[in-house]
């Protein structure tokens, strides 16, 4: 039996005033995804997708866990043997179970969006819904399907020894979305790991002289940060797992730690947190002078399935929430850039819920007046992404700070078909103020609460991030 779409004109809009400030004031303005994981590459070459699999679960690691949890082989996954119908198929049996799960309004909401397709992806549905949306894919490209949902800015998550030949590429053609790339060194960090030493030489290569010694690595990472800055970069990112710590050091200090592992040395665990806090703190102090935005992501276990991440590789969908002990660490770093007056604009991003108010206040103790809202507890993250997430994730910025200068949503996705999540998110925000509107906590004037709306789902990014 075919289910009609419950996605309305008013989906989640539950009194008069959500529905005018979401529909008035929300609901056309672009939308500037400041952290995401697209391929740079895809847009540049700008091919047609293929099929809706790969368009939307290719990387989805999202739909892969709850394919698991639906009891899928991971043939029908992952698997290379097995064709996009067939996955596409396993999917929308899987679909109807997860019913209250954000996945069955992000599903629906991408058909709706992108295919305008009114009946729940289910078995006796997905032949049908399956040719409609590759018929419209077959013609439509990437930055087709951003311009279709207005999406003004992207900003992409790359590795410090990209050459950025495809964002150069990008900002040749003539695309409604303007691309730019984000400074991501966690590589940087894994000293000790094997893998470091073949990291080294990729950013010796990246330069054009060997990493030999510290003083060549802090003059390469500073040479790949003004590369980035002038192909438009205006964001950093950090998302090592694990605790985040910050403790005392000497650039003498380091720079024997550095050497000392050059030397094939084994280093301690003091010598680790060292240099990583000595990286943490050039980095910071870098991004201060370049006047970007640094942005944190902090809480998450990674790769706990050892047999699965084997199998598959890399983000399999083996992460989760974490318990490290993070804010203690986090207060010491900002305190030490903010002593010296170069603590950057800054969002931080936690994942375990727990440390919400943590979280939160932990960023009003470094406001300041270089900007408004300079530094942001930031949108609810990975696995808070939904509903209730984000919920809790307004509630508590409104008691602990400004709501109305938050920078507001984005996608964290691999899928051009992923920014209906901006939808949902404005949608949940207006329908919140909206409710307190009911209840006489705020005064019903409308005018100013859509200023508000409009700054959260639109202006305070394009004024923080100031991109060119």
């Amino acid at each position: 039996m075919k289910i009609s779409n419950f996605i309305t004109d008013n989906f989640v809009l539950q009194t008069e005033v959500a529905q005018t400030l979401y529909h008035d004031y929300a609901k056309d303005l672009p939308i500037i995804d400041y952290h995401n994981h697209l391929s740079p590459k895809e847009i540049a070459e700008n091919q047609p997708m293929k099929n809706i699999t790969e368009a939307w679960l290719k990387g989805d690691h999202y739909k892969w866990r709850a394919m698991r949890a639906n009891g899928i082989d991971e043939l029908y996954i992952t698997g290379s043997a097995i064709s996009h119908k067939e996955k596409f198929l396993k999917w929308a049996e899987t679909v109807p179970y997860t019913l209250r799960n954000p996945l069955f309004h992000w599903t629906q909401l991408e058909l709706k969006r992108y295919f305008d397709i009114d009946v729940i992806l289910q078995p006796d549905t997905a032949e049908e819904i399956y040719k409609k949306a590759n018929a419209i894919l077959f013609d439509k490209t990437p930055a087709q399907l951003l311009e279709h949902m207005k999406v003004e800015v992207v900003c992409t998550t790359d590795d410090p020894t990209d050459n950025l030949a495809y964002h150069k590429e990008i900002a040749q053609q003539d695309f409604y979305t303007k691309v730019f790339p984000t400074f991501r060194p966690d590589e940087l960090f894994f000293i000790g790991e094997d893998k470091f030493s073949k990291y080294l030489k990729k950013l010796g290569s990246s330069v054009g002289y060997e990493v030999n010694n510290y003083e060549h690595l802090i003059k390469a990472i500073d040479e790949r940060i003004e590369y980035f800055h002038d192909t438009g970069c205006r964001l950093s990112d950090y998302g090592i797992s694990g605790a985040f710590t910050y403790v005392e050091h000497t650039q003498d200090e380091v720079a024997g730690i550095f050497n000392n592992y050059l030397k094939g040395n084994s280093l301690s665990e003091d010598d680790i947190k060292k240099y990583r806090s000595s990286l943490l703190l050039h980095l910071g102090k870098k991004y201060h002078e370049k006047g970007w935005a640094q942005q944190y992501h902090l809480g998450v276990i990674r790769n706990n399935n050892s047999r699965l991440n084997e199998m598959v590789g890399a983000d399999a969908g083996c992460d989760s929430i974490a318990d490290y002990p993070i804010i203690e660490g986090l207060s010491k770093f900002f305190n030490e850039l903010s002593r010296t007056n170069q603590l950057a604009k800054t969002i931080a991003y936690n994942l375990n819920p727990a440390q919400n108010e943590t979280f939160a206040t932990m960023m009003g103790n470094f406001q300041s007046s270089d900007c408004p809202g300079k530094m942001q507890w930031g949108s609810a993250w990975w696995f808070l992404d939904q509903k209730d997430g984000m919920e809790k994730q307004i509630n508590c910025l409104s008691n602990m700070g400004l709501l109305s200068r938050f920078v507001g949503m984005l996608t964290d996705s691999r899928s051009f078909l992923s920014f209906p999540r901006h939808e949902y998110f404005r949608r949940v925000l207006c329908n919140i103020i909206g409710e307190d509107v009911k209840q006489g906590l705020i005064p019903n004037d409308i005018e100013f609460l859509g200023k508000m709306v409009q700054d959260i789902c639109y202006y305070n990014a394009k004024n923080y991030f100031n991109f060119e």
